[in-house]
Order: C-alpha cells, then structure tokens, then sequence
C-alpha cells in the first residue's frame, strides 16, 4: 500500500519512518510513504500557500490553489507508477474519529493521500471538491495534521504481516475483537516483587485457566471503569458471558473491589 502525505512541513516526517518496530513495514514495503509540501507548487518569489480569511478574524488559510497543483501531481506521479486510485483524507477537527475499526480497514487498503492542515485550517473549496474523508485523534486541536498522518501510518504499519516480533501479538491489543473490544489487562515482568509491590498471584500460579479468567476480569473491570460504553458495545454484540454479567454486577455493587 501507498501513502502520500502534502505537508507543508516533511523533515517532521524523516526520523518517524526510520525508527521502531515499525520501520520494518517502510524498510520492507509493505507501506510506502511520499512526502510532497505544496509550497514546492506554489508561485512567485516566497511560494506564499496561506493568506488572510475572507470576514477577518486571526490565523491563515491555506489556499486551494497550491494544494490542487500538489494534489493533481501526485495522482499524476501515481497514475504513471502503476499505483492504485485511493481517497484523500484530510485531518481535522470536524473528522469522525478514528478507532481500531478504522485502522484495520486502512491496513487492507491501498493506502490513501494524507493532507495535513495547518494555521485556521484549509479553504474549504479545496475541501468540498478534493476531500473524502476526514479524520479526526480527538476532541482536541493540534497545530497541523502530521502527528495525526503519524499516528494512522503507525497504526497502519504495524498491523502488517512481519512487522510486529510476535504476528499474533497485535490480537491482544486493547480494542481488538479478539479481547471483544474491550481494553487490554496490566502486565507485569521481572522482579517478581518490586519496590514492595508484588506480581498478583493469579499470574504465577501456573494455572493457565485461572490466569485467563484473571485476565478476563482484569479487562472487564477496566473497561467498565475507564471506557464503559466499550462493556455496552460488547455486551450489544453478545459477547458477554453469564459469568462475565456476574462479575460486572459485583463490581458495580462493590466498586472498590480487587478485581
């Protein structure tokens, strides 16, 4: 799969597909990754790609007019290498946010063209005739959109074949429909005890029935307190057992409890 990224800042994006695990999906490519800045299309002597809002108010715009130049080459540079048709995605503030869900259908994908905002954000001409999709991390603002490109190529890159030590350890992750969606328990290593803190028994009692039902446990308690609307999800799509009811009704009776 293919990523192009228009991003007025590139150098942010060197050092991030050279280290980690995940360098491994670049190295190999498995996920391809071009940078492309629009002030490299934009005209006269300061390659100006932002200006004033139409209605006043502070912050830049950045103008269509660049961003369409860089976005028609880069359909123009895939269409000669070969390189599927994908989506252009702009991240955003107004995006639908993204989830587990999300990441696996772009994982699968043919990859898309990643534009990062920046300033007030883009005239929306550009936005209403270029864009697919936005995507958004959060009820938050960041000052552009690459630590969010980043975030997506990351998520993307180490779901594929390979990448990750373990090729099943990603089924283990919080969201996973292999944990029915629901967050991922703690996990503790070497030393056993550690600043007067013990690994709970459960996990070295050698019973590996007994430390799966901890661990399941773990995740529903966790889940009910931090993220209940993931226990309703789960509990929607059947994935509860009776058991599982039980205990959730007890730690709703008793929310101090040691899981």
């Amino acid at each position: 799969m293919r990523f192009d990224v228009i991003t007025l800042f590139p150098e942010l994006f060197a050092p991030f597909l050279v280290c980690g695990v995940t360098r491994r999906a670049y190295e190999a490519g498995l996920v391809e990754v071009r940078l492309w800045n629009p002030r490299d299309f934009a005209s006269g002597n300061y390659r100006r790609v932002d200006d004033r809002p139409f209605g006043g108010g502070p912050g830049m715009v950045l103008m269509a007019e660049p961003l369409t130049l860089c976005l028609e080459s880069v359909w123009a540079e895939r269409a000669v290498s070969g390189a599927a048709a994908v989506p252009t995605v702009l991240f955003s503030p107004v995006g639908q946010v993204l989830n587990h869900a999300d990441v696996e259908r772009w994982s699968a994908s043919s990859g898309a063209v990643l534009i990062c905002g920046r300033y007030e954000g883009l005239d929306q001409r550009f936005i209403d005739t270029f864009v697919d999709h936005q995507i958004s991390l959060g009820d938050f603002v960041l000052s552009g959109g690459e630590i969010a490109a980043m975030a997506l190529l990351d998520a993307v890159a180490r779901l594929q074949p390979g990448v990750l030590n373990d090729e099943g350890s990603h089924q283990m992750d919080s969201f996973n429909l292999a944990l029915d969606g629901l967050l991922d328990c703690p996990h503790y290593t070497r030393p056993e005890a550690w600043r007067d803190q013990l690994v709970p028994q459960a996990l070295m009692s050698g019973n590996h029935a007994h430390i799966e039902r901890w661990r399941r446990e773990q995740r529903l308690a966790l889940s009910q307190r931090q993220r209940p609307e993931l226990i309703q999800q789960a509990r929607l799509a059947g994935h509860l057992s009776a058991s599982d009811e039980a205990f959730l009704a007890d730690l709703i009776e008793n929310p101090e409890r040691d899981a």
